[in-house]
């Protein structure tokens, strides 16, 4: 049954409220593994605030900046309870797009309609509520669009590499994704990540 706003900006509320210290990843888990460290100033955790939740969305109120060390990658933000240590909420790709959906046989060709995407763009996939992602993607790795069409595309590994071998259909939900890298000790500015919500009940 699907939630009304009103029951969407609850559990939102909900949320916000247990899990309002921001993190910066390297890479997707599910536990909150892959955190950034160190630096002069050092990476700390940001507790963040968040605007009232309206239509099943919230977004973060204003600009948290963290600290980023030389050599360093980010892709993904988390939510916890704590400043340090704590409950992990879970992860969430940076400047990331509208979620879509999708499907796939075994042609290796993913279909979306209207995806809006193009070649060497870098998404991430995640399994639809009860579903399974076609045998050959996994879920929070990144991925490059290639052979995009209006409604198909296909994913490889790396900018321009060959098609992912997708060995058995299946469907699942995409992002787009930003990955920034840091040949010196920087800043990572984290406000609103998806153009219009930080989180989104569906």
């Amino acid at each position: 049954m699907p939630f009304s706003d009103t029951g969407r900006n609850t559990m939102l509320s909900s949320f916000v409220a247990a899990y309002p210290w921001l993190s910066l990843h390297s890479a997707y888990s599910t536990s909150g593994a892959n955190e950034m460290t160190g630096g002069s100033p050092a990476y700390a955790r940001q507790q963040a605030v968040f605007d009232s939740p309206s239509g099943g969305a919230i977004a973060i109120t204003g600009t948290e900046t963290f600290d980023v060390a030389t050599s360093s990658t980010v892709a993904f933000f988390g939510a916890w309870s704590a400043s340090t240590a704590g409950n992990f909420a879970g992860m969430f790709p940076l400047q990331a797009g509208t979620p879509k959906a999708f499907t796939a046989a075994t042609s290796d060709t993913i279909t979306a309609p209207a995806h809006g995407l193009s070649d060497t763009n870098t998404v991430v996939v995640w399994a639809s509520a009860g579903g399974t992602l076609p045998t050959g993607l996994t879920a929070g790795t990144i991925y490059y669009i290639r052979d995009s069409a209006t409604d198909t595309f296909k994913l490889a590994a790396s900018s321009g590499g060959a098609a992912i071998d997708l060995t058995a259909a299946g469907a699942g939900v995409m992002q787009t994704i930003t990955v920034f890298t840091y040949s010196a000790q920087g800043t990572l500015a984290l406000s609103d990540p998806s153009a219009g919500s930080m989180f989104t009940v569906v």
